[in-house]
């Protein structure tokens, strides 16, 4: 047997990964529709943990020993990993927020980020919607990269390649990577997010993975907070996080945490996805 032949899906597993992606989907959506100045972060749990139980499923996050949340909402120098809490939202703030449902066993896990408009510091609000930007683009050039490329390692060049093409001097955290996906949250094989040596497994179907970077405007250097879960950058640089779960089967590429299946944004790439066969 070849050492990664775990990693594959059969069709029938993939398929049962559809419902938790688009509830995951659906939550994020929620959330995002409630983010705003003044509301706090353990009412955009609520609001994701809602939507989750209502769709039939439950939150993943939960899953994780020691944590009883929903979703992780990381603000302005908050990498990842963010504790819900009475921590309330401010105008300019840039929110990452992560979240994950699980359906019949089976796993979907994304993150988005959003800046709080905030008419009063305009360049602010530009300068860290353009890292979100930066950020989310570099994820859908790593999606789009899974149809073509041979080896999954080769995903974090392309996600590279547009953080430095930004100009900006950005920073690509290293010490958390994206992963494979399925019966449980995290599995194998590690996502890099940037150029490795080691080729990886073969993008081959039945491969589905979690592509998330995390770009800072600063160091890429990071500390735990007291809280023991929250990962923030040690200069206080802003951080944008974006993750979508992927499946990888014998008609092409989906989305698996995209409602479209990521067709409006792979379309600058020139992909096309295709939904796996039910």
């Amino acid at each position: 047997m070849a050492r990664n032949a775990g990693i594959y899906k059969s069709p029938a597993e993939i398929a049962a990964m559809v419902r938790p992606g688009v509830l995951t989907a659906s939550a994020l959506d929620a959330v995002r529709a409630a983010v705003g100045a003044g509301v706090t972060t353990l009412e955009l749990d609520a609001v994701a943990e809602r939507v989750i139980r209502d769709g039939g499923g439950e939150p993943n996050f939960m899953l994780e020993p020691g944590y009883r949340h929903t979703v992780c909402v990381s603000v302005n120098d908050e990498v990842v990993h963010g504790v819900p809490g009475s921590r309330v939202i401010h105008p300019g703030d840039i929110v990452s927020i992560d979240c994950g449902a699980v359906v019949d066993g089976w796993h979907g896990d994304s993150a988005i980020t959003i800046v709080v408009p905030d008419a009063s510091r305009p360049e602010l609000v530009a300068s860290r919607q353009k890292l979100s930007d930066v950020t989310e683009r570099s994820l859908w050039a790593g999606i789009a990269a899974l149809a073509h490329a041979k080896h999954l390692n080769d995903i974090g060049g392309f996600i590279e390649a547009v953080i430095d093409e930004a100009g900006e001097g950005y920073g690509i955290i290293e010490d958390f990577v994206g992963h494979g996906i399925g019966r449980a949250m995290h599995e194998e094989p590690p996502v890099f997010n940037y150029s490795v040596r080691e080729r990886g497994p073969k993008i081959k179907p039945g491969l589905v993975v979690a592509i998330e970077p995390m770009v800072t405007e600063g160091t890429i250097e990071t500390h735990v907070l007291a809280d023991e879960w929250t990962i923030a950058t040690d200069d206080g640089g802003m951080a944008a996080h974006w993750e979508h779960s992927i499946a990888v089967h014998d008609r092409g590429i989906w989305v698996l945490t995209a409602h479209d299946g990521g067709a409006a944004q792979l379309a600058s790439f020139g992909v096309v996805p295709v939904a796996p066969a039910p």
